[in-house]
């Protein structure tokens, strides 16, 4: 069989809806309001074949920078040989959503500040550096009188 050149060709599991995720689309998605700045994740939908994304960008986080009446305006990193270009892609609102991927740094500043300003009221100190967990703590295991059981292979007997 001849290998195929076509636009969507190996997206068969991309493209496809999930299980039990099929029909009309939720009015949420098109409720969504997006603004110039936003990081955005691209997913495309298959439901949807207008304004589809390319299939290299499926996956992609990238910034908005233009907002229109039906699609969004999204620069998205494409990688080409050995260098990584940036590209401005017009994608429709079915295949966007906005990232999570700043949720844990916002979370982060705004503790930072309550620590902040519990240092200028009680003088107390403080540390803005993210702390490695560590290893956890150790313990005792208590048997309550009864004796562990030494587990071995057993020996291999040759059946003739």
């Amino acid at each position: 069989m001849g290998k195929t050149h076509g636009l969507r060709r190996g997206t068969r599991y991309m493209f496809s809806r999930k299980f039990k995720k099929h029909g009309v689309l939720h009015l949420s998605t098109y409720l969504q309001v997006y603004k110039v700045g936003n990081i955005v994740d691209v997913k495309a939908d298959g439901a949807i074949q207008k304004g589809m994304p390319h299939k290299i960008y499926h996956g992609k986080t990238g910034k908005v920078f233009n907002v229109s009446k039906r699609a969004v305006g999204v620069i998205l990193n494409k990688r080409v040989g050995n260098r990584i270009i940036p590209k401005r892609v017009n994608i429709r609102v079915e295949h966007i959503k906005l990232s999570k991927c700043r949720d844990d740094f916002l979370k982060r500043v705004k503790e930072n500040g309550e620590k902040r300003k519990l240092h200028k009221e009680t003088g107390q100190i403080y540390s803005l550096k993210r702390q490695i967990e560590g290893p956890r703590k150790g313990f005792t295991f208590k048997m309550k009188g009864k004796q562990p059981v030494l587990l071995r292979p057993a020996p291999y007997q040759l059946l003739a």
